[in-house]
């Protein structure tokens, strides 16, 4: 990916992410990116363009978090693996704000765009496959379904803490008793 590029997705992100859907446009994402106005027009063609290069570079931006993550967790038990998995989402729900907010800002953007499903679901399913074969090897019998759940209970907790920020936000307790539930 160009340089140029890639500047106007990450810029595409923030302005997704801190304004909303309705804020993207050409001219947001060019002042965000400090590039010269038409350069974001210059790469996509039209907003929906612009809307899946957002979702094909924000997925990318997500998985080399996610195994960065898995390749530092090492977790030895089910409550080390709820430790990591709540540093991550501290990670996601602070620095990485804009980002996690241009994710859920896109799933709802989906309720318009049926045709941008495809591609978040292929990223659900991508992080699914990882997560499940973490509680496979801590001994779930349903790793799979176990990781849906869980990965749902992470969005709800993620979204509450985009929505209602909580200064003392800490994830791990829940993580801890959810993941007990699954793994015995």
């Amino acid at each position: 990916m160009t340089r140029r590029r890639e500047q106007v997705l990450d810029a595409g992100i923030r302005v997704l992410g801190g304004e909303g859907a309705r804020r993207l446009t050409y001219q947001a994402v060019d002042s965000a990116a400090g590039v010269p106005s038409g350069t974001a027009s210059n790469h996509f063609r039209n907003r929906a363009a612009l809307i899946e290069g957002i979702v094909g570079h924000l997925q990318e931006l997500e998985r080399r978090d996610w195994e960065a993550f898995a390749e530092a967790a090492a977790p030895a038990d089910a409550a080390e693996l709820a430790d990591a998995v709540a540093r991550f989402l501290r990670h996601m729900t602070g620095p990485e704000r804009a980002r996690t907010a241009a994710r859920f800002a896109l799933y709802l953007e989906s309720t318009a765009r049926p045709e941008l499903r495809p591609a978040l679901t292929r990223g659900r399913e991508t992080v699914t496959g990882w997560g499940a074969e973490w509680l496979r090897r801590f001994g779930s019998p349903a790793p799979r379904r176990h990781c849906a759940i869980l990965l749902d209970y992470m969005d709800g907790v993620v979204f509450r803490q985009l929505a209602f920020p909580d200064a003392d936000f800490d994830p791990a307790p829940g993580l801890r008793e959810l993941l007990a539930g699954f793994l015995g």
